[in-house]
């Protein structure tokens, strides 16, 4: 690992650089704050200095606080070195109020703590596109170097309270014109003019700004109390679960009433409140599972360099191909998007444009790259243009035979160094590509819905996918903003697979007689985005028979199998793109309680046999979540255990990532081990008794259970690799 480097060029001007220089991102650790606490004060006890310029190494002024220092924190009181000062003292006292000015030159970015460190100095100068701004809430956490008070003092309160809560950048011209930083200059001119600066600050020229003094901005305390007590309305609306936002407006209260010093000394006590609270550690370990899914060892260390994508196509314009085509366009590589007939054709390229214009109308793009990105799609109807493409991704419907056909033809028209790939979600791959011969180009690209927005890619490989062309998909995972995770080819994959109990263990306690629309929203307020009954609707129960098909016959041992979705079925009551499914559908995408379900719910739970069809089960809403989620992580171990992911944390990226899990519970395996394996085996263990095999607790979770192995540790001695 890096070591830290604080570093100082004294020039003839009389203006001292400073330097911090800890790769990747020269983190604020506790060495690198004990060396510019030595630093900055020698500098304004040395004479021969009149002014300071802070900058970062590389190209990078500083990505923010040490996150895995904070996670030595969560596990052992501490990070392993002590701190030479606090905090308070070396951005109050020592920069902000030393007795020379500070100018910060930043370049790349200034993120969490290193705009904290930007702020405390006098004034900031940055290059073009630049990236500033406090990220804290991302990792459950607070500003803790005086960013509550700072912020609100340099740009207003308003502003800066929309900055914190949703952990908003703003480039270098959006820093300029709300006050943040005082001026942007060339790369080339960047540390020039950041001395000059200093040395006019010196000299009387420029003002010496100390931020946490000025009130300018803040306005009457009424009106700022009344915009902070609305911002708090909004929070009680929009985090449940979590109190760290609740905390940072407590904080900001504390600097309105009290004073800027008093909020800085009570912001720094409940950041590290907050370091050690569950909510952070989950949200730590996420930020680095997202990391290090893209690094697969056996893979990606064998000096294997991607190939460029140059040309792509895509099989399939329904709702996953034009939305593969939209991130293809997006990424600037050109793609052709093919069809059966003019209609279908027509319809998909429809829907990339429709896509792109929601991306332009919502600021994401401009409406200029939008232009640009269509101009990148053609639709074609026959194979003739896929002669020079360098991948094609399949994504028609879930048809075995279909897909088996499309991939012979795919074989025959593309070139021999092909990706050929294929949206599948569940199907085998071996199974999908039993009629071709180049299986060492076959690959699962599986995307998640809508594919151009969901951020997860599963890279899906069999045995005789060759090593190149995994890394070839990394690489294209990597141009289209994606989080990879590499799993091996089986039913469902890893996130399908782990999550198919999920609907299952809905669908048993609703035949046992608990309502459907309380379980939708106890899972809603555990923190899904939405319950497995609404979400049903929104998927479709086509697809849902479909799939509860594709799982019966994978993992007949342990399928609850209920007749609720396709009584409605039958009567063609289909879900969301109807009108009607669990929910109504009044020509919105609004739901509303049917009170139709009752007599589907009552068919169903006589043929379930669970319970008497007018008996509700005396069941609570710790059992509901319980009663849904266990099964997921009972699963979960199995896939761990037969090395379908390559680690417990690409699992916990892709429940996130992929079925929206609460990312502050920190993935649904490290959730588990919060829980801990013991409670849940038992759990499982007394339903299995009551309600039958759907519960039954894996091996893996047993052994996990009565050796108190955690989790994150399966896969355990002996099991498969992949």
């Amino acid at each position: 690992m890096a070591r830290a480097k604080v570093t100082v060029d004294k020039g003839a001007d009389g203006v001292a650089v400073i330097t911090v220089d800890y790769p990747p991102v020269n983190a604020i650790s506790t060495e690198v704050q004990n060396a510019l606490f030595r630093t900055f004060t020698q500098l304004h006890s040395d004479q021969g200095v009149k002014a300071i310029v802070l900058k970062g190494a590389n190209g990078k002024f500083c990505g923010g606080g040490d996150i895995r220092g904070f996670q030595k924190i969560q596990e052992k009181g501490f990070d392993g070195e002590e701190l030479v000062v606090s905090g308070f003292t070396l951005m109050n006292d020592v920069i902000e109020g030393g007795s020379k000015p500070v100018v910060a030159a930043i370049q790349g970015f200034a993120l969490g703590g290193g705009l904290e460190l930007a702020m405390a100095c006098n004034a900031r100068i940055t290059a073009p596109d630049v990236q500033l701004g406090l990220v804290e809430l991302q990792l459950g956490i607070i500003p803790g170097l005086g960013g509550t008070q700072r912020l609100p003092r340099l740009v207003g309160l308003q502003r800066a309270i929309d900055m914190l809560l949703a952990s908003k950048t703003l480039d270098s011209k959006e820093a300029l014109k709300v006050g943040l930083v005082d001026d942007v200059v060339a790369h080339s001119d960047l540390l020039a003019a950041a001395r000059k600066w200093a040395l006019d600050i010196h000299e009387g020229y420029r003002p010496w700004h100390r931020s946490l003094q000025s009130i300018d901005k803040i306005g009457s305390l009424p009106k700022a109390l009344d915009v902070l007590e609305n911002a708090r309305a909004k929070v009680k609306k929009t985090y449940t679960n979590v109190s760290y936002p609740s905390v940072l407006l407590d904080v900001i209260k504390e600097g309105l009433v009290n004073g800027a010093v008093a909020g800085v000394i009570l912001e720094g006590k409940a950041c590290q409140d907050l370091i050690r609270t569950p909510e952070a550690k989950g949200l730590m370990h996420v930020f680095f599972a997202q990391r290090s899914s893209s690094r697969v060892p056996g893979i990606t260390d064998r000096g294997l360099i991607p190939h460029p994508i140059r040309k792509a196509a895509v099989v399939g314009g329904a709702l996953m191909g034009s939305g593969i085509a939209t991130a293809l366009a997006l990424s600037k590589i050109p793609v052709i998007l093919k069809e059966v007939d003019s209609k279908q054709l027509d319809a998909g390229i429809r829907k990339i444009h429709a896509n792109l214009k929601n991306r332009a109308s919502s600021g994401k793009i401009t409406e200029e790259e939008a232009r640009r990105s269509i101009a990148l799609v053609k639709g074609v109807l026959d194979y003739e243009d896929f002669y020079n493409v360098d991948i094609v991704i399949e994504a028609v419907t879930e048809n075995i035979p279909l897909k088996q056909k499309i991939f012979y033809e795919l074989e025959q028209a593309c070139p021999s160094h092909c990706i050929l790939a294929t949206n599948t979600s569940s199907i085998d791959l071996e199974v999908i590509g039993a009629n071709i011969k180049s299986q060492d180009r076959l690959i699962g690209a599986h995307f998640f819905s809508p594919a151009h927005v969901m951020r997860l890619l599963e890279i899906v490989r069999t045995n005789k996918t060759s090593l190149q062309t995994i890394v070839d998909l990394l690489g294209l995972s990597k141009s289209l903003k994606k989080v990879p995770v590499v799993v091996k080819s089986s039913p469902g994959f890893a996130v399908n697979r782990v999550f198919f109990p999920y609907g299952m263990g809905a669908h048993l306690l609703a035949d046992l007689g608990v309502d459907p629309y309380r379980i939708d929203a106890v899972i809603k307020s555990f923190g899904m985005p939405m319950g497995p009954f609404r979400m049903a609707d929104l998927g479709g129960f086509q697809t849902g028979i479909l799939v509860g098909k594709i799982w019966l016959q994978a993992y007949p041992d342990r399928v609850y199998a209920s007749q609720l979705m396709n009584l409605m079925y039958n009567d063609k009551r289909l879900g969301e793109s109807s009108g009607k499914g669990y929910y109504n559908y009044h020509g919105s995408r609004k739901e509303h309680p049917a009170p139709e379900l009752k007599q589907y719910l009552d068919r169903s739970r006589k043929l379930s046999g669970l319970s008497p069809p007018d008996k509700i089960a005396d069941i609570t809403d710790q059992e509901i979540t319980e009663m849904i989620f266990f099964p997921v992580i009972n699963e979960a171990c199995r896939v761990l255990e037969e090395k379908v992911v390559i680690s417990s944390s690409d699992l916990d990226i892709a429940s996130v990532l992929g079925m929206a899990f609460p990312a502050y519970r920190g993935g649904i395996a490290f959730w588990g081990d919060h829980i801990g394996a013991g409670y849940i085996f038992s759990k499982l263990l007394n339903w299995t008794n009551m309600y039958g095999n759907f519960f039954k607790p894996s091996e893996a979770l047993e052994k996990c259970a009565t050796q108190k192995i955690p989790l994150a540790q399966l896969p355990l001695q002996g099991a498969s690799r992949l």
